[in-house]
């Protein structure tokens, strides 16, 4: 096998070693490339046979374990980690990599050692658009970074904050129901709707007004803060040469994905600098009331020495944290959305009896408010099921180890990247009955198995000094939004399509792992005693 062939076997759709006219001559940097990476691997080597690492597949010469990745990464950890056990060694390229696939193992990493796993790698695409990662979900562990997630807790996804933007959501929340009653009223025939699209768009909407103040997607395309966001996320995921092979990064400069990485950070950092500016002259205004703040006037506030903060934000770490909660919020909300109304397709009688308790507790009242969501143990048990199934990061964000760190007995070296595959924990038989079905009555009587961190067989979010900070917020949107559309309507597959219980669940990597085939369903009004 070729070397050009190895590193499309890992990413079919990359064309890093393809030549242009352009290009320096392709057999003079095959060499060079043979040269630099074999002195690499020998030294590396040497250095690790000498400590006492996890089990490993076998390696190939210079490109190590990437060429056993497929395309869906947690499911090819899973069957490696079945064979080689539950603390597992990779080589990725030059990167050593370290895959977690047990709650016990995950347990010792985030309570025993969880310093000593609190760095993040700063990947290509993260270093080009978080601003050399001055935000807060990929800084490097450190004072820094403990004042601006103190930021971000207290006065950003607080549960204070999070209800406040109540208003917000069920605004957005009721556009949306009302876009599928035009679709529904639109004609004779049985409507369908793109469910998968509408989800999308009210979660940035939901995100837009809630950190920048209003909604930056115009019907006619002119303004489109949410294609930037989704460039963003897409380039955020993506594979480069220079993440494994460090050595080789200028790689990604023939390939174009650099300049891309670059012309998407720019456009959005010419976005918030034009956002700011406008905002900071509307503050000066007298007639200006921030009562119902949104992000940006806060953490413009707090740069201004306002609050109790004794830390000084700079303009870019303003834009970073911006950056940083929009890709954290809205992607994340309709994936997970999307999951949930498959797998009730999935599963009818699930469909059925979730909807009987949202009808039952709202009654027939005008709306679904969110004091209601409190009442609806089961709708939360769907939630959660679907979080353990379907978990929308299934690897979490990687983390990196400080330093020199034992786990288990095995010795691991700094600098290694690490993998918490949360994926294949919440489906270890040894800790679920039945873990493929998805039965949201499992949890009707586990009240202590929660998902915020504390319980590590259920993960979705992480756990420790380093788990995601907006689980408040995200669950917020989710449940209010579910809640509607299993309130108004009933929903089936359009009936030239597959049957009712045979909906695609297959998947696409990505920064999230979203369904491969959108939502397409046919929604019927639900009938009530009142009009809606």
């Amino acid at each position: 096998m070729t070397l050009e062939e190895m590193v499309l076997q890992v990413h079919p759709s990359s064309s890093l070693l393809r030549q242009s006219p352009n290009e320096p001559n392709t057999s003079y940097l095959a060499i060079l490339f043979f040269l630099i990476i074999s002195l690499v691997f020998v030294l590396n080597q040497r250095r690790r046979s000498k400590s006492n690492l996890p089990p490993s597949p076998p390696k190939l010469p210079i490109i190590g374990n990437l060429h056993q990745l497929g395309t869906l990464p947690h499911r090819s950890f899973q069957a490696l980690s079945r064979k080689y056990g539950p603390l597992m060694f990779l080589q990725l390229g030059q990167t050593p990599t370290l895959v977690v696939s047990s709650v016990d193992v995950a347990k010792e990493i985030y309570k025993t050692h969880d310093v000593a796993f609190s760095n993040k790698p700063q990947t290509t695409a993260v270093k080009i658009i978080m601003y050399g990662c001055m935000d807060v979900a990929f800084a490097p562990y450190g004072e820094e970074w403990r004042q601006k997630r103190k930021i971000c807790v207290l006065e950003l996804l607080s549960i204070k904050r999070v209800q406040s933007f109540q208003s917000i959501r069920e605004e957005e929340v009721t556009a949306m129901l009302g876009a599928i009653r035009a679709a529904c009223s639109a004609s004779k025939r049985p409507s369908c709707v793109n469910l998968s699209e509408m989800l999308i768009e009210t979660s940035n909407n939901i995100m837009s007004r809630c950190i920048l103040g209003q909604k930056y997607d115009t019907p006619d395309g002119s303004i489109s803060f949410g294609e930037l966001g989704r460039k963003m996320m897409k380039h955020l995921a993506t594979f480069t040469v220079g993440d494994y092979f460090p050595s080789l990064g200028w790689i990604d400069v023939l390939t174009g994905y650099i300049p891309e990485f670059k012309a998407t950070f720019h456009a959005l950092d010419a976005f918030f600098d034009q956002l700011i500016d406008e905002r900071r002259r509307i503050m000066k205004r007298d007639s200006y009331q921030s009562q119902n703040k949104d992000f940006v006037d806060t953490l413009l506030q707090i740069q201004d020495g306002e609050g109790k903060h004794n830390f000084q934000l700079t303009h870019d770490d303003v834009k970073a944290i911006l950056m940083d909660i929009f890709a954290g919020g809205s992607d994340t909300t309709s994936t997970l959305l999307e999951w949930i109304f498959a797998a009730l397709l999935n599963n009818p009688d699930t469909m059925k009896r979730a909807q009987e308790e949202v009808r039952r507790v709202v009654g027939n009242k005008l709306k679904v408010d969110e004091n209601d969501l409190n009442q609806m143990n089961y709708l939360k048990c769907v939630v959660k099921e679907t979080l353990r199934l379907y978990p929308p990061a299934p690897l979490l964000i990687p983390r990196e180890t400080l330093s020199d760190v034992k786990v288990k007995g095995f010795d691991i070296p700094s600098k290694t990247r690490v993998f918490v595959n949360a994926w294949a924990i919440q489906r270890d038989p040894e800790i679920w009955n039945r873990p493929e079905e998805f039965l949201p009555e499992r949890f009707e009587n586990q009240t202590v198995v929660d998902f915020r961190g504390n319980d590590f067989q259920l993960i979705p979010f992480g756990s420790g000094r380093r788990g995601c900070i907006g689980i408040s917020f995200a669950l917020a949107s989710t449940e209010l939004m579910l809640a509607n559309l299993l309130y108004w309507f009933d929903w089936k597959i359009p009936e030239n399509g597959a049957p009712m219980q045979d909906v695609d669940m297959s998947e696409i990597w990505g920064l999230t792992v979203i369904k491969k085939v959108p939502l397409h369903l046919q929604p019927q009004l639900h009938s009530f005693g009142h009009k809606p």
